[in-house]
Order: structure tokens, then sequence, then C-alpha cells
């Protein structure tokens, strides 16, 4: 896999928070702990604290979460404290969603093995934060595959990480090509939770990944107290919005709002907020209420009936993983900045923020039009304007802009001006109307022989067009939209290839031959 690198902020799709956290602005610098490379890396695991209780927790949870499966990753080193994990996260997406997860997971398990290089006498493993708990169907119902989009249909509701997923039986039919894994993945695990792990370890064999599900009694047992904290104070409301106004002043748009109760109540079939009204617990869109003494004795006695919203589930996360590192998305890392604060607060350590790897892949019939163009890759990511135009340009025999003739009129305009103040100064006016109409007129021709131009090139042009389709559908990122499956198909070694080729630590975006 032949690979060149572009700098992130030469993409144009990062927003600005992000990019100037990956190049260590001063600005943020209070808005977390320690910046992702081997240094920061080093530092971490010398503060990092994870108690034995949890480990054994942990443990045993995952024991039982992978029971269903006939094979499963070595669970005892977790219970040594010299054994981290650094973790990605993502929604259930069906089919893995867009390309981007893929390089979320190869980015972990690639940033396990360079930390295990660097610090041998540690261990480190890759785990994928899989969002079972998350209600929003529609967010996972579609993926995108030769250019074809695939929806489940369902009328199942809550959280999607229980649901059955037998009803995408229809789609593995439909699809091109029989894809065993997922077929065997969804038809014969009962929960979508179950079948996303059973697929994720079968892509990923051999690489030591843990799918961790948090919807999980025990785990949330361990959170407990920040539940009861959450209800009853709502601590990480005040200190996010805290976070949130700081950003704002140093002049970054947040991507996230608090609420002043954080957390879901969660039963098979059913994820709604929970509100507070004077001394009463109220389910939202349930007839569901509790006394402030009904609500603490279910956090007790069903920890699992409460479920963490965006702003909380990042620390329940490093609450119950012996966790060094998150590796997210350009709308992830930065919400994550707004959230140092309930860190410090639960005395929990703050993770090092990574991006995931980007990158565009490239098949050789698409390489070969580049060069056929005669275009670099680079200039594939401008916009379709840009693109349309700068390609007519240099492909012109001749100069298409009047630029030379619009400065000689602005000269002929000085030398009329300056004999027309001599014999009157009202003529400015006049003058200056007559060059303004006369400039707007030659820039007028200029647009007209440009079009000229591309109609010439018409036939180029359009084949420039759908190549930047091709590579950009619909004009955003491949990697946004497209389906691994797209690349997967035709060579099964594709998820080895990536991991062989990117570099975690290298943030940049990535082109990548294939």
């Amino acid at each position: 896999m032949p690979l060149q690198t572009l700098e992130l902020k030469a993409v144009g799709a990062f927003p600005k928070l992000f990019l100037d956290y990956i190049t260590k602005n001063e600005t943020l610098a209070t808005f977390y702990n320690q910046f992702p490379d081997i240094e920061g890396f080093r530092k971490a695991i010398q503060s990092r604290v994870f108690t034995k209780e949890k480990r054994q927790t942990l443990v045993a949870a995952l024991e039982n979460q992978y029971s269903t499966l006939d094979s499963k990753p070595d669970f005892s080193p977790l219970l040594d404290d010299k054994t981290f994990t650094v973790t990605t996260g993502h929604q259930l997406n069906i089919f893995t969603g867009p390309l981007y997860v893929i390089y979320k997971i190869v980015t972990v398990i690639n940033l396990a093995r360079k930390l295990k290089a660097e610090f041998p006498d540690y261990n480190f493993l890759p785990v994928y934060w899989m969002a079972s708990e998350d209600h929003d169907f529609e967010e996972i119902s579609v993926f995108n595959l030769f250019g074809k989009n695939y929806k489940w249909e369902t009328t199942q509701k809550g959280a999607v990480g229980r649901m059955n997923p037998a009803e995408l039986r229809a789609i593995c039919d439909q699809i091109p090509e029989r894809v065993e894994f997922f077929q065997n993945a969804y038809l014969n695990h009962g929960t979508l939770a179950n079948a996303v792990r059973c697929y994720m370890s079968h892509l990923f064999e051999n690489e030591g990944l843990i799918c961790i599900d948090a919807d999980d009694k025990a785990l949330k047992s361990v959170f407990s107290h920040i539940i009861k904290d959450d209800l009853l104070q709502h601590t990480a409301s005040k200190l996010v919005t805290e976070t949130s106004e700081k950003l704002h002043t140093a002049g970054y748009h947040t991507q996230i709002t608090p609420r002043e109760i954080n957390f879901f109540y969660l039963e098979d079939g059913l994820r709604e907020r929970i509100i507070k009204e004077e001394d009463e617990y109220k389910i939202l869109h349930t007839d569901i209420t509790f006394s402030e003494s009904e609500i603490l004795q279910l956090v007790e006695n069903n920890p699992e009936r409460f479920s963490p919203n965006v702003v909380l589930r990042p620390l329940y996360q490093e609450t119950i993983l012996p966790n060094l590192a998150y590796i997210g998305g350009p709308s992830e890392v930065p919400y994550w900045l707004q959230l140092k604060g309930i860190f410090d607060y639960y005395q929990e350590q703050f993770p090092l923020l990574m991006p995931r790897n980007f990158a565009l892949v490239v098949n050789e019939a698409s390489r070969k039009k580049i060069d056929k163009l005669g275009i670099t890759t680079e200039e594939l990511f401008a916009d379709e304007v840009t693109l349309r135009k700068g390609f007519v340009e240099k492909n012109s025999r001749k100069s298409l802009s009047l630029a030379f003739e619009i400065d000689e009129i602005n000269d002929i305009f000085e030398r009329i001006l300056k004999k027309a103040l001599i014999i009157e100064a009202t003529m400015k006016g006049p003058v200056e109307a007559v060059k303004a109409k006369s400039i707007n007129s030659l820039e007028h021709l200029e647009k007209r022989i440009k079009r000229a131009e591309e109609r010439n090139q018409e036939g180029s042009v359009n084949q420039l067009l759908a190549l930047k389709e091709k590579l950009f559908p619909g004009g955003g990122l491949q990697e946004r939209k497209e389906n691994f499956l797209n690349f997967y198909l035709n060579d099964n070694l594709f998820i080895k290839k990536l991991l062989d080729t990117l570099d975690p630590l290298d943030y940049s975006f990535n082109v990548i031959e294939i």
C-alpha cells in the first residue's frame, strides 16, 4: 500500500478546535493533561491508578459477555497493575457503517502495538467501546455499499445494543456478495451487541481486540456513586457549563450541552431522559416517577437502569477501564475537551485524547484516471468549483485571465482622471463611474471566455468531476460515506494492510493506494 500524507488543515474538513488541539495551540493547554505523544504516554503510565477490585470486576464482566463466543481474548493480563487499555468507541452501525469505524479500530490496535514496543515492561490492550446503550436507531440503521444504501427496517425501540438483529437477514440476502461472518453474527445472536462483538472478533482475530458492552450491572455498580451525585447535586452540569464558557471566550464552538441530570432511564425497549420536577423524578414520555429515596434505592439495587448521556459516558468509561487514551474523530476530541473539569472533580485521570487515522483509499483504476488527467491527488480535495476552475486554466493553451488588461484600464483611467481634474474638480465621479463600468464589462467578458474554454474541455472536465464524485461521494470525505466492504470484498487482506500501513501517532491525512 503506497502511502502519502497531507496536513489535516489542508483537507478543509475539520473544525478549528480539533486542528488547534493537534497542533498544540497553547490556548487549549488547560483543557487536557498530556498530549498524545510518547512522552505523554510515559507520564500517563506513571500516574494511572486502577484498583485491584475494579480489575476483578472488569474481568468478570468481560468473561460473562464473551460467553456466547467460541473463542475469546485472554483477559487475565487485566488483573495485573502493569496492564492498561487504550480505547476507541462507536455506535453499532449495521455492517460496521462508514469506513472510518474500521480506521478507529485499526488506530487503537496499532497504538497498543506501538506502546508495547516503547514500554516493554507493560501490557497494552486495545478496546472497542460498543455504544450499545445509544437509542438513536436512525444513525445506525443505514450503510452504503457500491453506491447503494441499505436500511434496516424495524419497529424495535430503546437501546440499540439490546435489539434483535434477526431482521438483518433481509439485507444479508440483498447485498451483492454473501458475507458469511456478518450472516453468522446477525442470525445466530439474540442482541445487536453480541452480534457486533462476534463479527469484530472475526475481523480483528489475533489482534487482541476487546469489545466491551457497558450495558452491564456489575460495571454500572462501580459507577453508582457518580449516578447518585448527578441525580442529587447536578455537579457535571455546572462544571461542563463553566468549561464551555471558557472555550467560547477563547473563540471556540463547543459540541455538547450538559443537562441538569445527565442520565437516561433504561429498560428493554425504553431509553428516556430522567428529569426532576420539584421533589419528584420523572421519566420523560412515560408515567414512571420516583421519589428521591426510591430513585436512590434503584441506583443501589439496579444501577443498570441508569444510562449516561454524552456528558458522563466518557467518565463512566474511565471509571471502569485502566485506560490511558481515547481515540476519536474530529467531533469527539473537541467535546472531550469540555469534560476535564468533571474528571478533576471526581478524581479520575483524564485520558490522552488522540485523533484516529484519517484516510482516502485510491484504487488502481482511480490512480490511472488521476495520472491521465494530469492532476495531483491533493487537488481533488478542493471544492468542485475550485477544482474545475483550476483544471480548465491549467489545461488551456492560453491564459484565460484578463487581469493584465484590467490593470491597463486602471492605468488609462488614472491618466484620464488627471486631465479631467485640471478642467473641472467635479469630473472625478463621472470618470470613476465609466471606469467601474469598463472593468465590470471586462470581468463579465473574462467569465464568458472561461465558460467557453470549459465547453472546449467538457469531456475532460466531466471525467474530472466523475473522479471527484467517486473519491469524495457527495462532496464529502470517502471515509464518512463508504463501507469497508467496498475494498474488503476484492481483497480480504485489506484490514491487515491498513494495520501494516497506518501510524497511530502520525496526525496526518493518509492517501492510500491499493
